[in-house]
């Protein structure tokens, strides 16, 4: 689809930006610009500058040469890969940078996270959400997104998505997630051969489109050779060509090739990544018969049995703290369970990548990671290379060998942790979160390399398009003790279970619409037992935080009526008076929800008192 100009004015633009990377050209001559309410994707491949051109447009590295145009008071957030929320709590870091008290507190809310929790200690996920939460309670008239989804459970990407489609700036996102892109996009960036091309379509429009630009581009550089061959030839057979040294036609031959030697130069890499699937394993690779596990007063699974046999491909979904990571350690041996029987196949060849790469320690160099101890050769499969070309299969450069990994990006970080596992014989392969921060490509040549493995595959993933294009069925677990498998992938999951997750999911719609301003305990208040004689800590300190919280609603939402009650509000600021209003209806539905969840515990401890 042919790029179409905007009749509205750009929040932000680039024109013509050049940017190097030492020696190499990093962009060269970038257009690109984004009006309010456009929900946009930047797409290209690991290393093509993606988050440096976000940064880039953020202001926070500068130019060679181009131009970088800004709306009179413009505002953006920007969500980085790996934020560090920093304060004493939440609500301390997100009031930081200017968002009100009251926003900040509901968009906390709405991603399920407590305003007075601990900045210390956060999982990759909380980080995640809180950055997300702090990105949209300064209300910025531009959000850029970097990976947003890694760490998120699908739950919180649902509500991550209702978030951004009710947002009325505008949103740059770079993500992996296909799913996720098709659901929130209008518009896509591609990063391609230095320069951004524009498609005027959401996501699910843009494979079919890139595909046709890579195949014009190939019969333009097939072209342009047979012309430098024919220019070739006709130079150096002509005779007055030599003998007069025709410097026009001359250069423009160099000209031909170094156009021709830029195209072929900007032919991105691939990864050169295969599995070995070793010897056979067992018909059984592992079964758990009425297994229970919990954590003090958490159950993750509750009398589970399940059994896995050799060729199965499981894809193990479910909200972040349901238990996966755990049920696959029980799976493994690794974790012993409080009741029940594990048993574990014979033969077993293990390969597993871990979500959270712990086996990168920060201070030792990507080589010594590769190889053991000062040696040059890695075994891959049994046979030995070495180990500046086995990274080189994994697109890493040879002044990166002797990096110390923390030094490594995310999608590199990953890539490092795929190479590892990858040059392992494995019949029984484990990867839990494998898709955090690779790109399109990568994740495609991974998908095809997995469809291929005839051993036993093991997948934990929040990204739906992953999981359905491979699991051949989908345990999933509800955090509550709560487990159910079922054949195909998470669509199919989905279509034979709809109401597994209906708690959950309806939390999550209701947290973005604001009907409620906090998630709901794990399970609804019910009748009170009859061995209770009072409310339990945990709902006595949500009727003490509630009514603490209305008054100070009840004097926000009095104040802002107050704002809105000058006639002349929008004529002079429209931007303020819709933010006014989107604000204030947040927190009357806000101080609705809290009334009634108030009067049901009030209700609940006057039952209790008896």
């Amino acid at each position: 689809m042919a790029k179409t100009p905007s009749t509205k004015a750009p929040l932000l633009a680039l024109k013509d930006i050049r940017l190097m990377d030492g020696s190499h050209p990093l962009f060269d001559g970038v257009d690109i610009a984004l009006e309010r309410n456009v929900r946009a994707c930047l797409v290209g491949k690991n290393g093509a500058g993606k988050s440096t051109l976000m940064r880039l447009m953020a202001g926070l590295i500068d130019t060679d040469s181009g131009e970088r145009i800004v709306m009179n008071g413009m505002k953006y957030a920007f969500v980085l890969q790996e934020p560090e929320p920093v304060g004493e709590t939440l609500l301390d870091w997100l009031t930081s940078a200017g968002a009100e008290h009251y926003t900040a507190e509901a968009e906390l809310y709405a991603f399920g996270l407590d305003p007075q929790k601990q900045t210390s200690g956060l999982s990759g996920g909380e980080k995640r959400r809180a950055a997300l939460a702090k990105a949209f309670a300064e209300e910025p008239d531009l959000i850029f997104l970097d990976e947003p989804t890694n760490h998120l459970d699908i739950f919180a990407i649902e509500t991550l998505e209702d978030r951004i489609r009710s947002f009325r700036g505008a949103v740059l996102v770079v993500s992996h997630d296909r799913t996720f892109l098709e659901r929130v996009t209008q518009r896509c960036y591609w990063l391609y051969n230095r320069k951004v091309r524009q498609l005027d379509a959401g996501y699910s429009s843009f494979e079919a489109w890139s595909d046709q630009v890579m195949k014009d581009d190939e019969e333009s550089l097939s072209r342009l050779q047979k012309a430098i061959e024919r220019e070739t030839k006709t130079f150096y057979s002509s005779i007055t060509a030599r003998r007069t040294r025709n410097e026009g036609r001359a250069a423009r031959l160099n000209a031909m090739r170094a156009d021709a030697s830029a195209r072929l130069l900007q032919r991105s890499k691939t990864m050169e990544m295969s599995i070995d699937s070793g010897g056979t394993s067992g018909k059984l690779v592992a079964e758990l018969k009425g297994v229970s596990k919990s954590f003090g007063d958490k159950v993750l699974l509750n009398d589970f049995s399940t059994r896995i046999m050799r060729g199965d491909r499981l894809a193990i979904v479910g909200p972040n703290g349901a238990g996966k990571s755990t049920l696959i350690k029980l799976l493994l041996g690794q974790e012993p369970a409080n009741s029940g029987e594990i048993k574990l196949g014979t033969a077993l060849e293990v390969a597993y990548l871990d979500q959270g790469r712990d086996a990168l320690k920060g201070d030792e160099t990507l080589w010594d990671m590769l190889a053991n101890s000062g040696s040059d050769q890695i075994l891959v499969q049994g046979q030995p290379k070495h180990v500046a070309a086995y990274a080189k299969d994994f697109l890493f450069r040879d002044n990166q060998l002797r990096q110390p990994v923390k030094s490594l990006s995310g999608g590199e970080r990953n890539r490092l942790q795929l190479a590892r596992a990858l040059a392992k014989s494995t019949n029984l392969l484990v990867l839990d979160e494998p898709t955090n921060d690779l790109d399109m490509d990568t994740l495609d040549l991974l998908e095809d390399m997995l469809a291929d493995f005839d051993g036993t595959l093991i997948l934990v993933s929040h990204d739906r398009d992953f999981i359905d294009r491979l699991a051949t069925s989908t345990l999933a677990l509800n955090g509550r003790g709560g487990a159910v498998e079922t054949p195909g992938g998470w669509q199919d999951f989905l279509r034979q279970n709809p109401d597994f997750f209906s708690e959950i999911s309806s939390k999550s719609r209701e947290k973005t619409t604001g009907k409620t301003f906090t998630p709901a305990p794990a399970s609804a208040p019910a009748a009170p037992k009859i061995a209770a004689k009072k409310l339990s800590y945990k709902d006595q300190k949500r009727l003490e935080d509630l009514t603490a919280f209305m008054p100070k609603w009840e004097a926000e939402i009095k104040a802002l009526e107050a704002v809105l009650a000058d006639p002349d509000l929008y004529a002079k600021n429209p931007k303020k008076f819709d933010a006014t209003m989107v604000t204030l209806d947040r927190l009357k539905s806000d101080l609705e929800a809290g009334e009634m969840e108030w009067l049901g515990l009030e209700e609940m401890r006057e039952g209790l008192k008896g």
